[in-house]
């Protein structure tokens, strides 16, 4: 039997993939529609009838960025030798994509709705789940290596990860700041310098790592 209706007349992965790069570069609140259907090559009532809304639409194109951009990165972490090689993972390969200059710059779950009109929190909220997730990813991770050897027992693996995610939101900010890709991996450097200070139990920890 033929479907009704009329043909949707485009290419919808293609035009999400457009909304992505979209709010990538703008941000959720400064996106207007008007960007939208100008990026997607599409008329506002097309928009509609394919994504529902905007608020829709941006949930669905930060889920293909995760499913594009960060899984490939994820899985390497995932598969690292060691709990450390993973973090290394995790902050050079993100890094490099951060500064890719074929994409706007910086990390669409970190600087997609982070300044938001009240209107506009279910975005900002969506975004902070997201973020929330990835650093569960890393404390599993970090526990799995507890659980491997290679991180010592009764490391605080959750302060640990909202460490080295702190690091990752911050080459995020560098990145859209136009700061180089060399000097944001120097800037892992430096953090995965700290991190037989930082993966010891509280009491084996330097005093200065403490803050004594």
């Amino acid at each position: 039997m033929a479907s009704r209706g009329r043909p949707r007349g485009f290419d919808r992965d293609l035009a999400l993939l457009r909304a992505m790069n979209t709010f990538w570069e703008r941000g959720y609140q400064a996106t207007s529609l008007a960007d939208l259907t100008s990026a997607m090559g599409i008329a506002a009532p097309s928009l509609y009838a394919a994504f529902g809304s905007k608020a829709e639409l941006f949930q669905e194109a930060v889920r293909l960025y995760q499913r594009t951009e960060c899984a490939p990165i994820e899985d390497s972490m995932r598969d690292a030798p060691t709990a450390r090689e993973a973090v290394s993972r995790l902050l050079r390969q993100n890094a490099d994509a951060y500064t890719a200059p074929d994409t706007p710059p910086g990390c669409l779950v970190v600087l997609g709705a982070i300044n938001c009109t009240e209107e506009s929190t279910g975005a900002r909220d969506f975004l902070a789940e997201q973020r929330r997730a990835d650093l569960a990813a890393l404390s599993a991770r970090l526990n799995r290596g507890v659980e491997d050897g290679d991180v010592p027992a009764g490391t605080d693996v959750d302060v640990l990860a909202a460490f080295y995610t702190s690091v990752l939101y911050g080459l995020s900010i560098h990145a859209r700041d136009g700061m180089s890709r060399a000097h944001m991996q120097g800037i892992v450097d430096v953090a995965l310098a700290a991190w037989d200070a930082l993966a010891a139990p509280p009491a084996a920890r330097p005093a200065s790592v403490l803050g004594g």
